[in-house]
């Protein structure tokens, strides 16, 4: 009788543990990433992304742009530097020398001119992703010119977002902001466009706006919520994101094929100001931008059809 209960108590035991490990494994399957999340293996460079990003050049792309602004459509130039950096997690800068303690980084410039009436507008947006895993957004900055004043805004993902904002205009002139570290925000997903399209955020969820419009439309630091969706339309995609509390949708059009390079993007509100933004690309360039800074090198710009004097 002892060997018996010893066998049945054995078996009951046997079946516990896998009824344990099945829930755990059920409970691991709930944690899975969902359409739109990366996974590690997702971000592990390939040899082609390698070939491409670790060439020792930018990428810059010039575009004509359409922008409104004070309720009139106006004539300017964009332009999209991406480039590869080692980049220190800790204090968010560009690292001088490869160390352990660095990450790797894609980051975009994002620059627009215009003109309004006398005075120009320059506005430049830096976002900093990481291309290895966790945590994948790293910092976002953006700063507005014009006759009037200039405003700043910086992010930070430090284990949570981290937003100081600062303005000449009353009641923006210096805010710190905290945010959830899982926030999502619009200017990371110019830089995923480029690393993983195919993992780009699908569906409802909510979104932290461009820190430009933010401050050029003076919204509050806040997400909203958006619907998003991917088409791929043969050798160029459509990344469009419904921004349906601001009557908002935003279309990047990119290269459907590695690399994925930006052909342009549409950008139309009908709520409040009328707001466009409309870029076609015009030329693209893999050069060290950073050593053509002697007279003579202002030949780069006539390739790019960009104007010697902006």
């Amino acid at each position: 009788m002892k060997a018996m209960e010893k066998s049945i108590f054995l078996s009951i035991m046997k079946q516990f543990y896998l009824l344990i490990i099945l829930v755990f494994a059920l409970g691991q399957k709930g944690c899975t990433p969902t359409e739109g999340a990366l996974t590690k293996s997702d971000s592990i460079p390939s040899q082609s992304f390698k070939d491409y990003w670790f060439d020792g050049n930018a990428e810059i792309s010039s575009y004509q742009l359409k922008q409104s602004r004070y309720g009139a459509l106006r004539e300017g130039q964009a332009v999209l530097i991406y480039v590869t950096e080692d980049f220190y997690p800790n204090t968010q800068v560009k690292a001088d020398q490869k160390t352990k303690k660095v990450k790797p980084v894609l980051k975009l410039n994002r620059q627009k001119k215009f003109l309004t009436g006398i005075y120009p507008y320059s506005v430049m947006t830096s976002s900093f992703t990481y291309i290895e895993w966790e945590p994948f957004l790293a910092k976002v900055s953006a700063s507005l010119q014009e006759w009037c004043g200039h405003s700043y805004l910086q992010l930070n993902q430090r284990g949570q977002i981290n937003i100081q904002s600062h303005s000449y205009f009353e009641g923006e002139a210096d805010q710190k902001i905290g945010l959830s570290k899982n926030t999502m925000t619009e200017d990371e997903l110019w830089n995923r466009v480029r690393l993983n399209p195919d993992k780009l955020p699908l569906g409802t969820f909510a979104l932290l706006p461009s820190l430009e419009l933010i401050r050029l439309n003076h919204w509050p630091l806040k997400t909203v919520p958006v619907t998003a969706q991917l088409r791929n339309e043969g050798e160029v995609s459509t990344y469009e994101i419904d921004f349906e509390s601001l009557g908002r949708t935003l279309s990047i059009h990119f290269q459907t094929q590695h690399p994925h390079r930006i052909e342009g993007w549409v950008d139309r509100s009908e709520k409040g100001e009328v707001y466009t933004s409309i870029a076609t690309r015009m030329k693209t360039q893999k050069l060290p931008y950073w050593q053509l800074n002697t007279p003579g090198d202002e030949r780069y710009r006539d390739s790019l059809k960009l104007v010697t004097h902006p």
